[in-house]
């Protein structure tokens, strides 16, 4: 990770961020340490089920990136889920159904639960809710999915927050002060979304005004 050596940026490694991210940039806090130790655990888990859930941009695709790249594994997304994904399965320890909703194909679903069961096989599903609050018509499948461990990643805290603007405006070379920082994560909303979309407007508002952005700036964004 590159920074500009400014007094702020080495009170930032002072205070140990760039050691916490791990994995492709995948930053460690108290609100996913639990999912990503579980992860690295594997295959030593209670069971050979798994649920990640989390709201949008809140790191579950980047986390099973990291345990594909470490484990290997099939990934499917539910919205391309086909029978002949079914077939697929025989060759993997691991399968990785994505982004699971109320649409996704019950039969089929069912069905690769079954397989991985028989098999001895595992099974990761990420959705943005638990999929135990699901609504199935399949009264099995709702039976099934309360036998799923489940990992809920939580929302950012503070820690978190300050990281994830830091290096996603440091890789867009993009130097911001810790207090401005400071002040935008007590104005964001506490979601990943809502992090995301001011460090989009950031990188706008830099690369149209074409100077360092300061508090006047960051009050525009959030519409202060």
């Amino acid at each position: 990770m590159d920074f500009k050596m400014s007094e702020f940026d080495q009170e930032i490694i002072k205070f140990d961020y760039e050691k916490n991210f791990k994995d492709d940039d995948y930053y460690i806090s108290k609100t996913n340490k639990h999912i990503y130790d579980l992860l690295n655990k594997w295959p030593h888990w209670e069971k050979n089920f798994l649920n990640i859930s989390g709201e949008n941009f809140s790191g579950k695709t980047h986390l099973i990136n990291i345990f594909i790249k470490k484990f290997k594994g099939l990934q499917i997304d539910a919205k391309n889920f086909k029978n002949d994904d079914l077939i697929r399965v025989k060759n993997y320890k691991n399968i990785i159904l994505e982004n699971v909703d109320n649409s996704v194909n019950e039969k089929l679903f069912f069905t690769l639960i079954n397989i991985v069961e028989q098999d001895n096989r595992y099974l990761i599903v990420t959705s943005r809710q638990p999929i135990v609050n699901f609504d199935f018509d399949l009264a099995d499948l709702t039976s099934r999915a309360k036998n799923f461990l489940l990992q809920n990643i939580e929302k950012p805290d503070d820690e978190l927050m300050f990281a994830l603007i830091l290096k996603n405006l440091s890789d867009r070379q993009i130097s911001l002060d810790k207090k401005l920082i400071e002040y935008a994560i007590k104005r964001i909303d506490r979601s990943y979304g809502k992090i995301f979309e001011f460090i989009y407007k950031i990188d706008e508002m830099s690369l149209k005004k074409k100077k360092s952005i300061n508090l006047e700036i960051i009050r525009e964004i959030l519409g202060d």
